[in-house]
C-alpha cells in the first residue's frame, strides 16, 4: 500500500476521474453512427438540423408559457357600439393582438400613430385565445403577441399543436376555422 492509500505509487483514482472517461466513451459513441433500423429497400427518413430540435424545443416552452399567461387583448368597438377583440388580417390569415404588459400594448399604440387615445383591453389567458377565440373567429386565426416589438415579438399560428385541430389550417381535409 501507498502513502495514497491506492497500488504501491499510484495515487487513489478519482471518482470524478470515472466519470470523466465514461463521458469520453458516451461522446465516441455518439460518433459512430447507429446501425439502421430500416430495411435496406427503404431510404432512411432524413434527419432533423440539431439546431431546429433546440428552436422546436425552445418554442415549446414559449408556447406553454402563453398558455399559462393572461394577456392584454385590446378591444375594438364598431359602430353599433359592440366591442370585439382586436385583430389585423396579414397574408390570408386574422390575427388576434395580445401583448404581455402594458408597455407592450403602448409601443403597438404608438406604432399606429394612436397613441394620444386611450385602448381599453381585455386580460385573456393564453390558452383561452387559442383554444376559444381562434376556433369562434370562423376564417383562420392565431395569435400575434408583441408585435410592435419586432424580434420579441412572437406569432402563434394556426396550424396543429398550437391551436385545436378544427382550426388548424395544416390539417387533411380542413380548410382553417368554422365553416
Amino acid at each position: 500500500m501507498s502513502e495514497y492509500g491506492g497500488t504501491a505509487g499510484e495515487p487513489p483514482r478519482s471518482r470524478l476521474a470515472d466519470y470523466a472517461e465514461s463521458t469520453e466513451e458516451v461522446s465516441a459513441a455518439a460518433q459512430e453512427p447507429a446501425p439502421s433500423t430500416e430495411p435496406p429497400d427503404r431510404p432512411a427518413a432524413p434527419t432533423e438540423p440539431a439546431g431546429a430540435t433546440i428552436r422546436r424545443r425552445e418554442f415549446a416552452a414559449v408556447l406553454g408559457e402563453f398558455r399559462r399567461t393572461a394577456v392584454l387583448v385590446p378591444l375594438a368597438t364598431d359602430a353599433a357600439g359592440e366591442s370585439s377583440l382586436l385583430t389585423g388580417d396579414l397574408g390570408g390569415v386574422r390575427w388576434i393582438f395580445a401583448f404581455s404588459n402594458e408597455q407592450a400594448l403602448a409601443r403597438f399604440a404608438v406604432a399606429r400613430g394612436e397613441g394620444a387615445r386611450e385602448w381599453p383591453y381585455r386580460r385573456v389567458l393564453g390558452a383561452r385565445l387559442l383554444d376559444v377565440a381562434v376556433p369562434a373567429a370562423g376564417v383562420p386565426c392565431g395569435v400575434a403577441l408583441d408585435c410592435a416589438d419586432g424580434p420579441d415579438g412572437v406569432v402563434f399560428p394556426p396550424v396543429t399543436g398550437i391551436v385545436p385541430d378544427a382550426a388548424a389550417v395544416d390539417t387533411d381535409g380542413q380548410s382553417g376555422g368554422a365553416s
